[in-house]
């Protein structure tokens, strides 16, 4: 799972007073240059500055830090990276489907809805383009087949 960093960035700096905003975000873009541990360490380090005077920060910055880097620890291309390490690949098309369905206010049954989503989606696709670093979606393949690989989920086991 990839956690967005913008938004990371965006719900720590909030919690912080103006004057110090611009420090923390730019420590934080900088340690998502990093490769994952050295990021992490750095990102822990500047949350343990931030734990004296604004704990809500810290809080924010430590919750999922390490999904944060997700995509460092697959080692993909910087094409890649920048791409999949925000959600906007994802929000996009559901903003779609809420501009497209948002004044239906009665849902007569579920063949309707999958109508509806079907039209939103493809709606959406008028607009979409190529991702950035299209052309290495074989490294991003690979990457997930090793993880796949190397997982130790129980794939047999249900859910609760």
């Amino acid at each position: 799972m990839q956690r967005c960093r913008a938004h990371k960035v965006r719900n720590v700096t909030e919690r912080l007073p103006e004057p110090t905003r611009a420090q923390t975000k730019s420590v934080m873009h900088a340690a998502y240059k990093l490769p994952e541990k050295e990021g992490i360490a750095k990102l822990k380090q500047q949350a343990k500055w931030l734990q004296q005077q604004y704990p809500d920060a810290a809080a924010s910055l430590l919750e999922g830090l390490e999904e944060t880097f997700t995509v460092s620890r697959l080692k993909l291309t910087p094409a890649l990276m920048r791409c999949l390490c925000t959600t906007n690949i994802i929000e996009n098309p559901n903003g779609a489907v809420r501009r497209v369905t948002g004044r239906i206010c009665r849902w007569r049954d579920a063949e309707m809805v999958l109508r509806w989503m079907a039209s939103a989606y493809l709606e959406a696709e008028k607009c979409f383009r190529r991702i950035q670093g299209y052309r290495d979606l074989w490294v991003l393949s690979t990457a997930l087949s090793r993880a796949r690989s190397t997982s130790k989920v129980d794939l047999n086991m249900k859910a609760a």
